[in-house]
């Protein structure tokens, strides 16, 4: 009895570090296949599409009203200091170095991450996978490398789109609600935004791109049990990359803004 709880902690320790080294042998694996040819074109243009295309919506209204309600409550605070001016700065800055980027990841992750698991986890467990083997194609290279490259590249373009939309949000609350001069607001925004802000936020959605896809690839490809499995493999997925997303913005923000 004694020895029971060091016996579960060992035993915790011993299948996480397990884990880990199966996702980064993965992971290493993945990207050596991304790297070298065949490379499925058309199935690289169709994840561009499905997670870019299809997750600007979602993104989108994320984005604008998390503006909207960023420069509200921004007024609301300030308002006790007299100090209404720094509203756009607050914006502009929150949404460029970190709201922009972790709620796009957060809102691709439970869309495309669940979806990536899903599909790839049912081609396991019905032994589609085995077959694409047995046809000579290689499922790492034809089902896993498109979409990781198509996360890399779509999340940075999806981040952009929320920055501007989330500066715009923030600049309709404060214009015609809270009664900012337009010229004013503008103004103050592009003087307080930096090029290393934008650029820290896109490198940001550039690993979180990885991360999710990574993620949803990983826990698909992994998958057992039939439906049962591809269910907490979807489930998994999401909560994994979520996690991950937060713990590696703190890590890259150490990184870019430390001093």
């Amino acid at each position: 009895m004694p020895m029971r709880p060091l016996q579960l902690v060992g035993s915790f320790v011993l299948t996480f570090l397990e884990s880990t080294g199966r996702l980064v042998l993965f992971a290493v694996a993945a990207i050596g296949h991304c790297v070298r040819p065949p490379f499925y074109w058309r199935s690289f243009g169709r994840q561009l599409i499905e997670i870019g295309y299809y997750s600007l919506p979602v993104v989108g209204l994320t984005a604008i009203f998390t503006g909207m309600v960023l420069a509200l409550q921004s007024y609301t605070g300030f308002a006790r200091f007299s100090a209404e001016s720094a509203i756009a700065t607050v914006v502009v800055v929150s949404i460029t170095r970190e709201l922009g980027p972790v709620l796009a990841g957060l809102m691709v992750a439970g869309r495309i991450g669940a979806s990536m698991a899903a599909e790839i986890g049912t081609m396991r467990v019905t032994e589609q996978l085995d077959a694409l083997t047995t046809l000579s194609t290689n499922p790492m290279k034809y089902l896993v490398a498109p979409r990781l490259v198509a996360g890399v590249l779509t999340l940075p373009l999806l981040v952009l789109i929320a920055d501007i939309i989330g500066v715009f949000g923030g600049y309709l609350v404060a214009v015609y609600k809270l009664g900012f001069n337009p010229a004013t607001y503008l103004q103050n925004t592009f003087e307080a935004v930096k090029v290393e802000d934008v650029t820290s936020g896109l490198v940001k959605a550039s690993v979180f791109g990885f991360i999710i896809t990574l993620m949803g690839c990983y826990n698909g490809y992994t998958s057992r049990g039939g439906a049962q499995g591809v269910g907490a493999a979807t489930t998994n997925a999401v909560v994994s990359a979520s996690i991950l997303i937060l713990c590696f913005d703190y890590i890259l923000t150490e990184l870019f803004f430390a001093r």
